[in-house]
C-alpha cells in the first residue's frame, strides 16, 4: 500500500513537470504580448508598408508644390504683360492729350487769326462810309442850298445799307407784316380797325438778321381790336 502511494506522488510530480514544460514552449513560441498584438513585426511587413505610405505623400506633396509655383509663375508673367499694356496706354493716352492741346492752340490761335481778318474787312468797308460822313460834313459847313445836303445825307445811307447787304446783313420785315416773336418784340398794343389783330402797324427800332441769325428783333407796336 505504502507502495502504490509513492507511484501515485511520483506520476503527479511527472505530470506537473510536463505541464510547466508546455507552459514554457507557449510562452517562447508566442514572444511578448506587444509582439503578439503588431502585425507582421516578426517579418519587417509593417516597417516597409508604413515607409512606402510616406513616399506616396512625399512624391504627393512634391507635385502640388510644383504645380503651385507653376501657376504663381504664370501669375506673375501676366501681371509683367498687363503692367506692360497699361503703361503703354497711359503713354498713348498723354500723347493724345498733348496732341489734343496742341490742336486746341492751334485752333484757337487760327480762329482768332480769321477773326481779325474779317474785323479789317469789316472795318474798311465802313471807314469808306465813315470818309462820305466826313467829305458830307465838310461840305454841309460852305453850302446854301439844305437840299443838296439832304441827298448827301441819302446817298451816304445808301451806302451805307449796301455796305451791310454786302456783309450778309438785312432788314427784317416789319410794317404790315404779322407779329412773329421769333423777329418782332411787342412794346406797345393798339387799335386799328382798318388792319387785323396781331398785325403791325408801327416801327419803333429796325430790327436786323445776319444771313439766318437775328442780330437784333425788330421793337413794333401790335394791333389788338378786342
Amino acid at each position: 500500500m505504502f507502495n502504490r502511494k509513492k507511484d501515485q506522488e511520483e506520476n503527479r510530480e511527472e505530470v506537473n513537470l510536463n505541464q510547466d514544460a508546455a507552459a514554457e514552449e507557449n510562452v517562447a513560441t508566442a514572444g511578448t504580448p506587444e509582439q503578439a498584438e503588431a502585425p507582421g513585426t516578426g517579418n519587417g511587413e509593417g516597417t516597409a508598408g508604413n515607409a512606402a505610405e510616406e513616399t506616396k505623400q512625399d512624391e504627393a506633396t512634391e507635385e502640388t508644390l510644383e504645380d503651385v509655383q507653376a501657376k504663381l509663375t504664370a501669375t506673375a508673367a501676366l501681371l509683367k504683360t498687363k503692367e506692360e499694356e497699361a503703361t503703354e496706354t497711359k503713354n498713348r493716352l498723354l500723347r493724345l492729350q498733348a496732341d489734343f492741346d496742341n490742336f486746341r492752340r492751334r485752333n484757337t490761335a487760327e480762329r482768332e487769326e480769321l477773326a481779325t481778318y474779317v474785323t479789317i474787312s469789316v472795318v474798311n468797308k465802313f471807314l469808306q462810309i465813315l470818309d462820305n460822313f466826313e467829305r458830307a460834313e465838310a461840305a454841309a459847313e460852305n453850302a446854301t442850298d439844305v437840299q443838296s445836303v439832304v441827298d448827301g445825307m441819302a446817298g451816304i445811307q445808301k451806302q451805307f445799307v449796301k455796305t451791310l447787304e454786302d456783309l450778309g446783313v438785312k432788314e427784317i420785315p416789319a410794317r404790315g407784316e404779322k407779329f412773329n416773336p421769333n423777329f418782332h418784340e411787342a412794346v406797345m398794343r393798339g387799335q386799328n380797325p382798318e388792319m387785323e389783330d396781331e398785325t403791325i402797324d408801327m416801327v419803333f427800332e429796325k430790327g436786323y438778321q445776319l444771313h439766318d441769325k437775328v442780330v437784333r428783333h425788330s421793337k413794333v407796336r401790335v394791333i389788338s381790336n378786342e
